[in-house]
């Protein structure tokens, strides 16, 4: 793409007064980065996948008030971690934090435990343990 043909469309950045970098073509024919408020499509896109996630977050809310789920998976999803990164910080196998998702697991779990993952999504245990959603 030539320097002049970067795209200005609005964007969620320009709105707060950032530009993205961007590289592009110039006159001399010679990379070089441009700044660049947005470009529609793929403004568009951002909405969707975030329109997305916030649909998989309200799944999992609700999951956990009918009692399919733990509170683990509500917050999982509302921090945007998957199994793997939440074990990495839970320092433990991916296998053993995904049985905490049953209700009848997490019931058991150790305070200790509890406090970990409290620490891990920055709320207090007992938001944990008695979810309100």
């Amino acid at each position: 793409m030539k320097k002049n043909d970067v795209p200005q469309d609005e964007s969620p950045i320009s709105k707060h007064g950032s530009n993205e970098l961007v590289y592009a073509v110039d006159e001399n024919g010679k990379m070089t980065a441009v700044q660049s408020k947005g470009w529609k499509p793929k403004s568009e896109i951002q909405y969707q996948n975030l329109e997305h996630l916030n649909q998989l977050t309200e799944q999992a809310r609700q999951n956990v008030l009918q009692g399919k789920c733990s509170p683990i998976v509500y917050y999982m999803e509302l921090h945007k971690m998957d199994w793997q990164t939440l074990s990495a910080y839970m320092k433990s196998w991916t296998f053993l934090i995904k049985r905490h998702k049953k209700p009848s697991v997490f019931k058991k779990l150790s305070e200790k435990t509890l406090q970990k993952y409290a620490d891990i999504f920055e709320i207090s245990v007992d938001n944990l343990k008695n979810f309100k959603g």
